[in-house]
């Protein structure tokens, strides 16, 4: 099996800071759901889903943003375009994903913007996890690790944005 070689950089990322993970090796998953299924011992609401928004702001030039948060939970577009002080946001299409990612396919985007050049925001109720894990860029390989560390490794914008 041969994963993306993003994987090997987030793993080494995470030896180098001497942060706890563990990976796992599996089926591919496109869905959150799906991933669940086959994550022995975490639970739907520790996996951090990482989603990809483009959006403009009245300049009318395009960006892009990760938000990531639990994977039970929906995002509010009327709180993230408040966050983002955008005028239009939307899902970044499978093409912009994987031009934005150098090639991970959507399902597989790691919760790290960090690695691409994007601005990372967390909803706050991801924090009540004290491990979270999440397809670490590749649909067949997962990482779990402390969300402590995580915003230590990221450094993302706290705020909330899921639908209540």
């Amino acid at each position: 099996m041969t994963l993306h070689p993003l994987t090997q950089t987030i793993t080494k990322l995470l030896e180098s800071n001497e942060f706890w993970f563990e990976t796992f090796t599996h089926a591919p998953v496109k869905t959150s759901e799906e991933a669940a299924k086959i994550r022995t011992g975490y639970t739907l609401s520790q996996g951090a889903k990482a989603l990809i928004v483009r959006f403009k702001r009245k300049s009318g030039v395009p960006d892009f943003a990760m938000f990531v948060l639990p994977a039970d939970k929906r995002f509010s577009s009327s709180k993230v375009k408040k966050i983002l002080f955008a005028d239009d946001v939307r899902f970044a299409t499978e093409e912009e994903v994987s031009k934005v990612t150098k090639g991970v396919l959507p399902g597989g985007v790691p919760p790290m913007g960090n690695l691409f050049s994007i601005s990372v925001y967390v909803d706050e109720s991801l924090g009540k996890n004290e491990k979270i894990i999440f397809n670490a860029g590749d649909r067949q390989f997962s990482v779990a690790m402390y969300f402590k560390d995580y915003l230590e490794i990221v450094a993302p914008i706290v705020t909330s944005f899921v639908s209540p």
